[in-house]
């Protein structure tokens, strides 16, 4: 799934490191999310959102990954 992180997290000048000591997971997961290797749960996205100040849906990109998933499903 596309988020935002890595977009917020460089425009506050925070390194993977920071983040994850800030929302209470390892480095390891910030990168993967910031690789769109993992989804994060609805409780980290919520933690996330509120350390940049931003919604859950803006900063998971909601929007964008549903009409992505939507033309997904048109094409079966």
């Amino acid at each position: 799934m596309k988020t935002r992180v890595k977009e917020l997290r460089l425009a506050a000048n925070l390194t993977q490191q920071q983040l994850a000591e800030m929302v209470h997971v390892s480095a390891r997961t910030i990168i993967s999310i910031e690789k769109e290797q993992y989804s994060p749960s609805l409780m980290l996205a919520y933690r996330i959102a509120k350390e940049f100040d931003v919604s859950v849906e803006e900063l998971c990109c909601l929007q964008e990954n549903m009409e992505s998933e939507d033309r997904a499903y048109e094409k079966l």
